[in-house]
């Protein structure tokens, strides 16, 4: 088995990313499963085209996408991506869509592929914050994540997709009071706990717990 993990470069007023310096950390190996990991631009559809090429190359069996959500407490894997553009800011080459679909004939959203409510026990297991998102916005973060989807479901329907937030670092929040962070090698310790949960529900259903939300 091979999986593919992906980390966005920084962007914003960030000079860096903790999704590409957690990826960087990730083992090479996890038991017998390959851990191929990838830098991807904080950039609509060049992302894609990056992610397409690497799916192309590596022909993985699952691609995990890591993204930053500055202002969550927890590791995060998303349940769904919506079909929609509409970025707050610019992203690293000033594009600044709104209210613009990402696939013309894509459907209005894709659920992960991922078991993400394993996901999330395997890392509480591990002590590490962690809960199931239901939105993962409507910047890079949930474009990367429908389009790797989009890919799947059209061109590589063998492999299965998801993405997972995670929170700022610590030398993030200096200048943002009350805003939660995670040490890097608890954010990579969780992501490793994540991976495994893939490995061991390959071809299973995922856990049925708890995993909603009121709002």
């Amino acid at each position: 088995m091979k999986i593919l993990v992906t980390g966005f470069d920084p962007f914003g007023e960030d000079s860096i990313n903790p999704a590409i310096e957690a990826v960087k950390l990730l083992p090479d190996e996890i038991g017998d499963v390959e851990i191929v990991k990838l830098e991807i631009p904080t950039v609509f559809y060049k992302s894609a085209d990056v992610v397409r090429e690497a799916i192309e190359k590596e022909q993985p069996d699952y691609v995990l996408n890591i993204g930053q959500a500055g202002g969550r407490a927890e590791l995060t894997p998303e349940r769904v991506a919506i079909n929609m553009d509409d970025a707050r800011i610019e992203d690293n080459e000033g594009q600044q869509p709104i209210d613009q679909a990402i696939q013309a004939d894509g459907e209005p959203a894709y659920f992960s592929k991922l078991p993400v409510k394993a996901m999330v026990n395997y890392m509480k297991k591990e002590n590490i914050p962690a809960a199931v998102s239901n939105t993962a916005g409507t910047f890079v973060c949930n474009h990367i994540m429908y389009q790797t989807l989009y890919l799947t479901m059209t061109d590589y329907p063998e492999v299965k997709a998801g993405f997972m937030h995670i929170p700022f670092l610590p030398e993030q929040v200096l200048d943002r009071p009350n805003t939660p962070s995670m040490a890097l090698d608890d954010i990579v310790h969780g992501i490793t706990a994540g991976l495994q949960a893939i490995i061991d529900f390959d071809g299973k259903e995922d856990l049925k717990t708890i995993g909603g939300t009121t709002h």
